[in-house]
């Protein structure tokens, strides 16, 4: 992860070191730069979620096994509602990249 780090800082000196960037290039860079990540961790915490739901729908199946038709359905609710998060921050992501209301 360290090694990750350093990589990433280590090359944004190349990203920045072409021509003198103007205003707007700045704002649509940032724009993406911005995009990716909110969507990276919307994606993590979503996949985090999920995982804790689907752990403890398993976890009350095994103790209580006539439950798991009632489990289930109230897991795929919740996975559903979940990913209805990422799904807004994809669309999210996609507004500031493609229609950015920054840009006059």
């Amino acid at each position: 992860m360290k090694a990750l780090l350093v990589l990433f800082f280590g090359l944004v000196g190349f990203a920045f070191a072409s021509d003198p960037i103007s205003g707007m290039d700045m704002i649509k860079s940032y724009s993406i730069a911005g995009g990716v990540i909110g969507l990276g961790i919307a994606a993590l915490g979503g996949a985090i979620g999920m995982g804790h739901a689907a752990a403890a729908t398993i976890s009350g199946t095994a103790r209580n096994p006539g439950i798991g038709g009632k489990l289930l359905t109230t897991m795929f609710i919740a996975l559903a509602l979940i990913e209805a998060q990422v799904i807004y921050t994809l669309v999210f992501a996609i507004i500031a990249i493609y229609a950015n209301p920054f840009i006059g």
